[in-house]
């Protein structure tokens, strides 16, 4: 049996009556790709604040590689080895995407020591393997502003990888990219995969089909059902909160 990185038991998160989240049982093991959907209200960017801490349960535990994460603060819950991308590109558009990487890459070092500071050779190591991940090579030394939204997009997943997170949070990643800014982000997704543990919170279909091995469906706060992309895709409680729109699907 796998160890679980991610549990949450019998979660609700009430804002003045209303459960945004209700009594959400929720797993995922170590080293898993998981893609959660679900219609909008479904609850899933507020799964995401109790899982970072940006909200606590009004009842229940989330639970990070069996730790219970009711004490911590944000920080401290990504220090423990959470990292969140939010659906909006975070990255320094002043600065190339080397910078943002060297600035990502070492937790000890502040904006400024990284700029005026000295590297060393595993630190140009580690920001010359992230940029070949990423795809960002040829691009490395212009400013992040003149980047494609897609390529921000990938940035800012390189920004997160560079800090080690055990669990990758990512939140629509593929919001108002074109299709093959949506197959690249994908693919490196898939590539990432193969070493992290990844949530990604996502409505575009297509994408999920692409790299979903197990999908967690989300309706009114609750998990409506599990399965891979055919399971999920069939199932007539999902074609119902989709209002039956099947070719959505």
């Amino acid at each position: 049996m796998n160890a679980k990185i991610l549990e949450t038991e019998n979660v609700t998160v009430s804002f003045d009556g209303f459960k945004a989240i209700n009594q959400l049982n929720f797993s995922m093991d170590v080293g898993e790709l998981r893609v959660v959907i679900g219609p909008n209200g479904a609850g899933k960017t507020t799964f995401l604040d109790v899982i970072t801490g940006k909200v606590k349960p009004t009842i229940g535990r989330v639970l990070f590689k069996g730790r219970n994460l009711r004490s911590f603060s944000e920080h401290q819950i990504a220090r423990l080895g959470i990292g969140r991308k939010f659906q909006t590109p975070r990255v320094f558009l002043n600065l190339t995407p080397r910078e943002n990487l060297e600035i990502t890459n070492n937790r000890n070092k502040n904006i400024f020591s990284t700029l005026f500071g000295s590297s060393n050779a595993t630190e140009n190591n580690s920001v010359k393997g992230l940029l070949e991940t990423i795809g960002l090579t040829s691009k490395a030394d212009i400013p992040a502003a003149l980047l494609s939204h897609g390529e921000k997009q990938r940035l800012e997943i390189g920004m997160l990888v560079a800090q080690s997170p055990d669990l990758l949070l990512v939140d629509e990643p593929v919001a108002g990219l074109t299709d093959e800014e949506t197959y690249n982000v994908g693919e490196l997704l898939l590539a990432l995969a193969q070493s992290h543990s990844i949530l990604v919170i996502e409505h575009d279909m297509e994408f999920v089909r692409q790299i979903a091995r197990k999908v967690t469906v989300l309706h009114q706060g609750s998990v409506l059902c599990e399965g891979n992309f055919e399971e999920v895709q069939n199932d007539p409680r999902v074609i119902e909160v989709y209002l039956g729109k099947q070719q959505d699907l």
